[in-house]
């Protein structure tokens, strides 16, 4: 059987002293370019805004479970300790602090019964801060015992007991090399993996990053990138714009019981609202694109409110510049959204929502008139490629009284890939000879959701949640190939109809006291298209040993439904008839076990410790023997189509990881992940290998510092840095004879992941520069990726050479030295 091609994490093929002398002469070029202009900008802005600015922070305050409006909680706003301001929530549960200068603060949220909330706010002159803030009611009475504050960094879902982790657009904004993707900050966390600079996959605990599900706004949706291949969860750039997003939610293992059809991550996230009292403007301009946001009032009397965003790719600048970026073709993209909130009365809420984004990319290798190096394509093929993907739906929700909260969704979503590839046939001068048609493909597969929840808190120890999504899909599938053997076009996918996913849950959460809770629930999962399903039982517990130390476990067993074009795979039996082999596949399965141990030193400066174990079993692999499973699939931009399979194959995950974080605070934050594990799994050949990311380690240091300039700190300049070390990736030898035939890499099945590269090494630094006038702020920045140019291996490949015929297996490296820039203005 064929295989894709190969992917790799690092290796280095030149010496280090020569790395270093080209990424010297690389940043010497780039401070003659930029320096001056920066140092120019930081004279001006620190001598024009010079006067005392300031700005408002507003906000509302609810319970946690019910969504009920609280009066009467008490704001503070502190500076280095010492308070600046406060004020208490209205009868609705509304605050306002008003003439703020602008800075950095702590603000503290306290209220009889409730467990204190705290949030590091960051005032600026463009924009009010607006802050939901939502309190959980403590277990007991504070005459009975101190009640024990949140911790930062904790998920927003309190059925969470471990391995969740916030996802704050404030605080990973400043982690270096992750050019605004949500999905490349996540990379930065313990138990993601984050080796591939072509693609921004989330590879958690050695999972596949098929297994991921994303979730916006309470729906299931569809993958969120740019440049998206059919059934996969990644891409070049992610479609959903960093700056819509409200803090959300990241998940690496034993989910709760709301999530459902994923076996190795979740990426919950959450859109904010607009301002819903002043009009603000955002405009940016960058190496990767250009932005427009807007945000407002719709009718100040209701409190409803727009936001809008959308950008454009301008890489023809990066082009014109001759900075590479892993391709001399020229990808273009687009992508916006939209969320429109409108207060209704008696506790109730309506918006409309929606996200979506076009990319395309030409890579015409029949144009090159000597051998280039290409990290995207393929060497000997003319590639035509694009993707589409969008999402719009309505979210109504309502605070029934103090103890019930219910909230349903509903939209319709869809995504569409297509390619067409040709081969290239060339001389043994490198002169084009012809081209010939291989592949052609469109998938085009869109969704209708209904999702429904119900909150009901009981008392303050016991609250339920109970609900179901249903997801109706479409399909219309076609894809196209010619097989080099007969030279005969074979229609793969031809397949048109619906089928429904169904899932149902409930889940508890329980606290014994405000140091002991427990969660249990139940996850349900049905699809009709050939009647697969399961019950999961999920549960777990928090024990908080003392203020500083907590001490939790969690288990849950999960289950995951195949790429949906993997069900509709044609295969002719001997009669020359077309059948689908694939169709009566059932669900990926895995059981997640994991205990936690996390130590606060202080306010802002916690450790933490993870160890799991993951069993994965009934795995879709060959029928017949191979080293062939599900599990290696998922990365690379190219899909894959098997024979026969059978829900046979196991897999194993386990290992240990510690994050030290120092949230930011005093105007510095750092942030050290180090993960070690191992990942392996079994074919039908019945042999254990490991999987194709099984790294062994992965470790992030993040860091940055910002330094206040002038009197009234109207202006800052951030420094910031990352350095990567991840193990080398494993990889398969290839069989020569088979990649011939075939025209791409193939390898030798029984020594598939049998050897090993050197590991993968990456440090990139950022400069920011920010400056507040009256009602305008300036921002400039650049992020300086790979500063070492350091050679990592992307992967192996068929690249026959003309003039050698014995050499057809060829090393793609990785992005090599890349510095971004860009400008932006909020007014």
């Amino acid at each position: 059987m064929a295989r894709r091609k190969e992917r790799i994490s690092q290796g280095a093929n030149s010496p280090f002293h020569g790395r270093i002398r080209d990424a010297f002469f690389c940043v010497d070029l780039l401070v003659k370019r930029h320096f001056l202009f920066l140092v120019s900008c930081l004279l001006v802005f620190h001598i024009s805004f010079s006067q005392k600015i300031t700005q408002t922070i507003r906000g509302k305050i609810v319970d946690k479970e019910a969504k009920a409006e609280l009066p009467g909680v008490n704001i503070i706003l502190i500076d280095d300790s010492v308070k600046v301001a406060g004020v208490v929530a209205d009868s609705n549960g509304n605050f306002r602090l008003q003439n703020i200068p602008v800075g950095r603060y702590s603000l503290q949220a306290k209220f009889l019964g409730y467990q204190p909330f705290t949030a590091e706010i960051n005032v600026t002159s463009a924009r009010e801060v607006v802050l939901n803030i939502e309190l959980e009611e403590s277990a007991v009475s504070v005459k009975e015992v101190e009640i024990i504050a949140a911790k930062k960094g904790v998920a927003r879902n309190e059925m969470a007991t471990v391995s969740a982790k916030t996802f704050s657009v404030e605080e990973t904004n400043r982690y270096a090399g992750s050019r605004s993707d949500p999905a490349r900050m996540a990379s930065n966390f313990a138990g993601v993996q984050g080796t591939d600079d072509s693609d921004n996959e989330i590879v958690v605990r050695g999972n596949s990053s098929l297994g991921l599900l994303w979730r916006l706004e309470g729906v299931n949706i569809p993958n969120p990138n740019h440049f998206a291949v059919a059934g996969t969860t990644s891409g070049a750039v992610n479609i959903i714009n960093s700056k819509t997003l409200d803090n959300s939610d990241f998940y690496t293992g034993a989910f709760p019981a709301e999530y459902g059809n994923c076996v190795a991550g979740v990426f919950d996230l959450k859109m904010r609202n607009g301002n819903n009292e002043k009009h603000e403007f955002t405009g940016q301009l960058g190496f990767l694109g250009a932005e427009l946001a807007a945000e407002g009032p719709l009718h100040k009397n209701n409190g409803s409110s727009y936001l809008f965003t959308y950008r454009y790719s301008t890489l023809k600048l990066v082009e014109a510049l001759k900075i590479r970026i892993g391709t001399s073709a020229i990808p273009n993209y687009q992508d916006a959204a939209f969320k429109i909130n409108v207060p209704l009365k008696k506790g109730s809420d309506i918006s409309f929502f929606g996200v979506g984004g076009q990319s395309d990319i030409n890579i015409l290798v029949s144009t090159f008139t000597q051998p280039t190096e290409e990290i995207y394509g393929e060497k000997n093929k003319d590639q035509y490629l694009g993707s589409a993907m969008g999402i719009v739906g309505t979210a109504y929700s309502k605070s029934v009284n103090e103890k019930t909260f219910i909230k349903m969704v509903a939209a319709h979503s869809g995504e569409e890939s297509h390619a067409h590839y040709l081969f290239v046939y060339r001389d043994s001068n490198f002169t084009l000879d012809s081209l010939v048609e291989k592949t052609r493909y469109k998938y085009i597969q869109q969704k209708t959701s209904f999702v429904f929840l119900c909150n009901r808190k009981f008392n303050s120890k016991a609250n339920m949640r109970v609900g179901f999504y249903a997801d109706n899909y479409f399909f219309n599938l076609l894809d196209s190939n010619r097989n080099m053997a007969t030279y005969q076009f074979e229609r793969r996918n031809d397949f048109i109809g619906t089928s429904l996913l169904l899932q149902p849950y409930v889940q508890f959460h329980f606290k014994a006291s405000d140091k002991f809770s427990y969660i249990a629930g139940l996850h349900g999962q049905y699809f009709a298209l050939n009647g697969s399903s399961s019950v999961e039982p999920r549960a777990g517990l928090t024990w908080k040993m003392n203020p500083r130390q907590v001490l939790s476990g969690g288990f849950g067993m999960h289950s995951q439904m195949q790429p949906t074009y993997i069900y509709f795979n044609r295969e002719k039996d001997a009669n020359g008839n077309y059948f689908l082999p694939n169709k009566n596949i059932g669900f990926t399965r895995s059981v997640h076990t994991v205990l936690a141990y996390d130590f606060f030193v202080s306010e802002n400066l916690h450790f933490k410790i993870e160890t799991y174990y993951q069993y994965l079993y009934e795995v879709p692999i060959d029928s017949s023997l191979s080293s062939f499973s599900l599990l290696n699939q998922g990365t690379s931009y190219g899909r894959f189509f098997p024979q026969k399979l059978t829900n046979k194959g196991t897999g194993k995950n386990y290992g240990v990881e510690l994050t030290a974080e120092k949230f930011f605070s005093k105007d510095f934050f750092f942030m050290l992940t180090a993960s070690l594990f191992n990942s392996t799994y079994k074919g039908s050949d019945g042999v254990e290998r490991s999987t194709d990311f099984n790294e062994l380690f992965a470790t992030n240091l993040l860091g940055a510092k910002e330094f206040q300039i002038g009197e009234k700190k109207n202006t800052t300049l951030t420094t910031g840095t990352k350095i990567t070390w991840a193990g080398g990736g494993r990889y398969s030898p290839a069989d020569i004879a088979a990649s011939n035939a075939a025209g791409e890499f193939v390898e030798i099945d029984s020594l598939r992941n049998s050897q090993k590269f050197h590991n993968y090494f990456r440090w990139d630094v950022n400069i920011g520069l920010k400056a507040n006038r009256r009602k305008i702020t300036h921002e400039m920045g650049l992020d300086l990726i790979n500063i070492l140019n350091t050679e990592n291996i992307l992967a192996l490949a068929y690249s026959p050479n003309p003039k050698n015929p014995n050499e057809v297996i060829s090393r793609d490296y990785q992005l090599g030295f890349l510095p971004l820039f860009y400008y932006k203005i909020d007014f």
